[in-house]
């Protein structure tokens, strides 16, 4: 398969993470989507008081742990942050805003699903703080939304777009799903063109992942719906990024797509192998080399917080997994891994050690090397995870 040039965001020629990301998990879902294997749980107003209850307490216990810790991002994400009501929220931001010492400008994301997003409530985020806004749309099909599980329909989506444009949002991120049961190249292109018209400033294009044990994956299996074959959901990648690239979108990442100056700053953090501290049931933290994961089920979340054992059981990234993530990590963007940054964190030579890899992918045109970068083609970015997987062995001893 032919490589194409892909246009990237002129920033990406050095690394842009100006200091460690802030992540605030809300796990409550007006339902669970069909295909969602993320941690998440039906909202009730009992169980919202014992999340802000909880997560006021962990920030306190992060304060007193990381007292110099200067967040240059915030992300709100989920679940479903936009149903956490005012008087939950506020409280909480509140107590961020006083335990840390945001940095001038930072980048306040939150996420939000059409049917929980109306004017007020995104005119509440706005008043918080929040400068950037992530729509989770997915799709502009009626049809497939009820099969995805999705709380919304496509006349909500528009609507809840509208309502973050009237309530001053001037950074609002969409997120698209490819690859659905039914779904058609035509009809793919024509959903990204209802949204380029929208003219969102970012837009991140996910294929869809059958999760094991999640009710999609149990369709498929069965029979109940066809999904569609892997030449046609290549089709959709690379026919999709060219048209977002026509439309004045930059790819900057596999999945995402943003005009000049609105890549995620926060996203970009997590690639460039940045610091993060993550906050609520399920949050993951990495900083200075040690990650943990905070429990999952909001009892025993708010049991730990309550009690101070949040991150008691951190522990330091092995070389293995290290190099591995940054390999995985850094293919991801457009500009590619840095292989002298690789070279020197990992002690390995990345060129020298997989030469004959190396050679018959960029024979296939799936990869190229430019200014010191190892960087994937469009056409790469489709077997991306085999290529990660040629690559690995290096590090196996």
């Amino acid at each position: 398969m032919p490589a194409k040039t892909t246009k990237t965001a002129k920033s990406h020629s050095r690394t842009s993470h100006a200091g460690p990301g802030l992540y605030l998990h809300v796990p409550f879902c007006r339902a669970k989507c069909r295909y969602c294997a993320f941690s998440s749980q039906v909202f009730t107003m009992e169980a919202a008081a014992i999340y802000q209850r909880a997560v006021i307490a962990e920030i306190k216990l992060r304060r007193a742990t990381h007292p110099d810790l200067r967040p240059a991002t915030l992300y709100i994400g989920g679940g479903t942050p936009s149903m956490l009501p005012a008087w939950a929220m506020e409280p909480i931001v509140r107590e961020l805003a006083k335990s840390f010492a945001f940095a001038p400008g930072m980048e306040f994301t939150v996420e939000a699903n059409p049917d929980s997003l109306d004017l007020q409530t995104a005119g509440n985020l706005i008043r918080l703080g929040a400068n950037r806004l992530s729509l989770g749309i997915q799709s502009l099909s009626d049809e497939t939304l009820e099969l995805l599980g999705r709380p919304h329909t496509a006349k909500q989506a528009v609507l809840a777009y509208a309502a973050a444009r009237q309530a001053g949002f001037s950074n609002v991120s969409v997120d698209m799903i490819f690859g659905l049961p039914g779904q058609r190249l035509r009809l793919w292109l024509d959903s990204l063109r209802r949204v380029i018209r929208m003219r969102p400033e970012h837009l991140s294009c996910y294929g869809l992942t059958l999760e094991p044990a999640t009710p999609l994956a149990a369709m498929a299996d069965s029979g109940e719906i066809a999904l569609p074959g892997e030449d046609e959901q290549a089709k959709m990648f690379l026919n999709g990024g060219e048209l977002l690239e026509d439309s004045g979108y930059l790819q900057y990442e596999i999945s995402s797509f943003c005009r000049m100056g609105y890549q995620s700053r926060h996203n970009l953090n997590y690639w460039e192998g940045g610091d993060y501290l993550g906050l609520g049931p399920s949050a993951v933290s990495t900083m200075s080399g040690a990650r943990w994961e905070n429990p999952g089920v909001l009892a025993a979340y708010a049991k730990a917080a309550q009690t101070g054992a949040l991150g008691r059981e951190s522990a330091p990234l092995s070389r293995q997994d290290a190099a591995r993530e940054k390999l995985m990590l850094g293919l991801r963007m457009t500009r590619g891994l840095s292989i002298k940054d690789y070279n020197a964190a990992t002690g390995a030579d990345l060129l020298r050690r997989n030469a004959a890899v190396i050679q018959a992918l960029r024979q296939h045109e799936l990869i190229r090397i430019r200014n010191g970068h190892l960087r994937l083609s469009r056409a790469g970015m489709l077997v991306s995870n085999t290529i990660i997987e040629r690559l690995m062995p290096t590090f196996d001893n």
